[in-house]
């Protein structure tokens, strides 16, 4: 049973992680690409849109990205209790 509790996990972090990882290479690709035409290279204009679009994801997500954290958890309390 260990293994099913890992993958769920596993499954669980790639379901709640995976918007923000994406909203971060979709941003980090659009901020290269301009940066590469116009030849502006500093670093705050990479990491400043970068962190925007995090924080937007997550004000938009975070509610549901914790209710699925918080049920697992849940769901992790009582398999322990079921032992």
């Amino acid at each position: 049973m260990p293994g099913a509790l890992l993958r769920e996990a596993l499954l669980l972090l790639a379901a709640v992680g995976g918007p923000v990882l994406g909203a971060l290479l979709l941003v980090g690709l659009v901020v290269g690409v301009l940066q590469a035409a116009t030849q502006v290279n500093d670093a705050a204009v990479g990491f400043l849109p970068r962190a925007a679009a995090a924080g937007v994801v997550i004000w938009l997500l975070g509610g549901w990205m914790m209710d699925r954290l918080s049920g697992f958890l849940a769901q992790c309390i009582v398999r322990m209790a079921g032992r």
